[in-house]
Parts: structure tokens; C-alpha cells; sequence
């Protein structure tokens, strides 16, 4: 079961995609073993950076991105995850995990555990 869909233009502060802390945990637990595979520099987000996420995410759903000595990472991290339409399940270091089901349900890699009735 996925988190729930928030509209298509995330609101600041507000994230796209609402997930339990079990799920994020979840996923954190997925992303433990992965490497980061996008890498943003002292630059800061970019256009061309956050189309890379963009197309990670499509390919893969879960990724880590390095950044490189943000001057606030937590910030950088919320602001990723707002540009790129994804959740944010973690902030280690410098790294953030981010997550975005596939659009088409056939082609989603990752089954989160589901949410506890409430």
C-alpha cells in the first residue's frame, strides 16, 4: 500500500508523498546497501542535477544523492525532495534518500508494508 498522494505541485513545507515513519524506515532500510548515484556539487541544485534525480528516480524509485558541503543540509534535503516531487526518508551525513513510486503501478519495483488503519 502506498503513502497518499498529495496534489501534483507540492506546497512548501508540505511533503508529495505522505509515508509513515515504518515506511520510511523501511525504505531506509532498502537504500542501507545502495550507493548514491547522483552527486551534487558545491553549485547546489541545479536544472540539469535535478533532471538527473528526475530520471533516477524513474529508473529506480529509491536513491541516494551526495551533496557536496551544503550550508544547510536540511534545508538542501527539503528543497530536493520539493523540486523533484519525491519523499524524503533520510538525511544521513550528507546523504539524502529519496523516494518516488513509479507512476504506472506495473512497473513499481518496491512494495512498502502497509499503513495501520487509523
Amino acid at each position: 500500500m502506498l503513502g497518499r498522494m498529495a496534489p501534483e505541485r507540492a506546497t512548501p513545507g508540505r511533503p508529495v508523498l505522505d509515508l509513515t515513519g515504518a515506511q520510511r524506515r523501511y525504505l531506509r532500510g532498502i537504500a542501507a546497501k545502495e550507493r548514491p548515484v547522483v552527486w551534487i556539487g558545491e553549485g547546489g541544485l541545479s536544472d540539469g542535477s535535478l533532471r538527473s534525480v528526475n530520471e533516477a528516480l524513474e529508473a529506480r524509485e529509491l536513491i541516494k544523492v551526495r551533496l557536496r558541503a551544503p550550508a544547510d543540509k536540511k534545508g538542501a534535503a527539503r528543497e530536493l525532495s520539493e523540486r523533484s516531487g519525491a519523499a524524503l526518508c533520510g538525511l544521513i551525513g550528507h546523504t539524502v534518500i529519496l523516494y518516488r513510486p513509479h507512476p504506472e503501478q506495473e512497473a513499481r519495483q518496491i512494495e512498502l508494508p502497509a499503513r495501520r488503519p487509523e
